[in-house]
């Protein structure tokens, strides 16, 4: 047995730790099966090879413990068991439900999920697909907000596959799982006027953005089928979909118009409407009710429990993985399309005063449904 001389610092001469040996590199493994390093490589990455050839350098690897480099072994062509999702705001509740749907899906494939906030930075995007070409993941799904011509082709020329949650233009050849959140703010709208409302505003994201764009419209085309004049219909865009950018939108808002009515382009943006209603005295719903957009968590987690649309993010993001695994599988597949319709949940924010529904189920425009969860 050995023991340490008095004064020594350890095991090893002159105190020092004994070397680790060498981690065992492919050459190692070719030089000890006596076979050349392109058939080593072969061998462990699957291909073909014969029987002696096989049993020979398996057993080298083995008897070394050599382990193949991932990375070196996707630039080769591999996978590398990982799949990105990348998303505007990873802290907003919206892409957490989504991401939750995704990763069911592909943890269930074997697959690591990498998640990437780009801060709806459509540059930030491009270069996020353009790095495809290093491998790092075997497939990309991305949830852009904007969408431009640069996007669209680095889409197109995507060296991995990729799946997209949201809108595209018909015929962007890429795979992708949409929603309508016009007819979202649509239903929200019918509710609203079912209960009596009329004095409506619409709290909006950034109207350059393609949801932002889309609920605009959807505000607009209802205001306008109802008759509601000019003085009774106000538009309010925040800088972003943000609590914070939502409490200045409202105070905007709120300056220069009462409603009877918000609606609000996400739930965080009601949230704050809320919140500024309340510094100013006014109740929800007995003074003004409010609707948002997603239907995340937290719609029934505040008082009062808040009335929604959902988007299904989570069967969005679900679809999508489905359709990016089919990919990585299939990539000779025509690039699919899928479309998911909105939902209303009717919660405590938007009853009349009195707590009763209102004059009757409101109206329901094509493709969507209404559902209540009074108490």
């Amino acid at each position: 047995m050995l023991e340490n001389q008095p004064g020594g610092t350890g095991p090893g001469e002159n105190g020092d730790m004994a070397a680790s040996p060498p981690r065992p590199t492919l050459v190692t493994v070719a030089r000890l099966a006596g076979v050349s390093v392109a058939s080593a490589s072969r061998v462990l990455s699957g291909g073909t090879a014969t029987p002696s050839m096989q049993q020979r350098v398996r057993a080298a690897a083995a008897q070394l413990g050599y382990v193949p480099d991932s990375a070196a072994r996707s630039l080769r062509g591999g996978r590398t068991g990982q799949l990105g999702l990348a998303v505007a705001d990873v802290g907003n509740p919206t892409y957490i439900a989504m991401m939750r749907g995704i990763e069911s899906v592909t943890s269930a494939a074997g697959y690591r999920l990498l998640i990437h906030s780009s801060g709806a930075e459509t540059g930030d995007e491009i270069a996020m697909v353009n790095s495809l070409r290093n491998r790092f993941v075997d497939g990309l799904i991305i949830c852009p907000i904007r969408v431009n011509d640069p996007l669209l082709r680095a889409l197109a020329d995507a060296s991995a596959p990729v799946a997209v949650i949201g809108k595209l233009p018909e015929g962007a050849p890429v795979d992708n799982v949409g929603t309508d959140s016009g007819l979202g703010i649509r239903l929200a709208a019918h509710h609203l006027l079912a209960t009596g409302r009329r004095r409506l505003a619409l709290v909006n994201g950034p109207a350059d953005t393609t949801p932002g764009a889309s609920r605009l419209t959807g505000f607009q085309a209802v205001a306008a089928d109802a008759g509601l004049p000019a003085a009774d219909r106000e538009i309010e865009s925040a800088a972003d979909f943000t609590y914070a950018a939502g409490l200045e939108a409202a105070r905007r808002l709120l300056d220069r118009y009462t409603p009877d009515a918000v609606l609000c382009s996400n739930d965080l943006l009601a949230f704050a409407v809320i919140r500024t209603l309340a510094d100013r005295g006014l109740r929800v719903p007995g003074d003004v009710a409010v609707t948002g957009m997603d239907d995340t968590e937290l719609t029934q987690m505040h008082l009062p429990s808040l009335t929604s649309v959902s988007l299904e993010a989570a069967a969005r993001g679900q679809c999508a993985a489905h359709m990016l695994l089919d990919r990585i599988d299939h990539p000779e597949l025509p690039p699919r399309r899928e479309q998911m319709g909105p939902r209303l949940v009717i919660r405590e924010s938007s009853l009349p005063a009195d707590g009763h529904p209102g004059r009757g189920t409101p109206a329901v425009p094509d493709r969507g449904s209404v559902t209540e969860e009074q108490e």
